[in-house]
């Protein structure tokens, strides 16, 4: 019998099935190594450094996060 999981339907039952995005595995911005993995809705865990970080829903960096961060990172004149 499976354990009990709340307000998260099959899903917790039998982990993410279906899409390409949630079973990815991306690379940390951070260390480099490619670990990121999505717990949930917008939460990613490192299994190198096994860090927790929040970012994009569906995807580990957003379109959005990806025209931005170039920015922030360059030297203000």
């Amino acid at each position: 019998m499976a354990k009990n999981n709340q307000n998260v339907g099959i899903v917790g039952k039998y982990g993410a099935r279906y899409g390409a995005p949630l079973r990815k595995i991306y690379a940390r911005s951070f260390c480099g190594k490619t670990k990121m993995k999505r717990r949930a809705v917008g939460i990613w865990l490192c299994g190198s450094c096994m860090k927790t970080a929040a970012d994009g829903t569906w995807t580990y960096n957003t379109t959005s996060v990806v025209t931005v961060k170039p920015a922030i990172r360059r030297p203000q004149d």
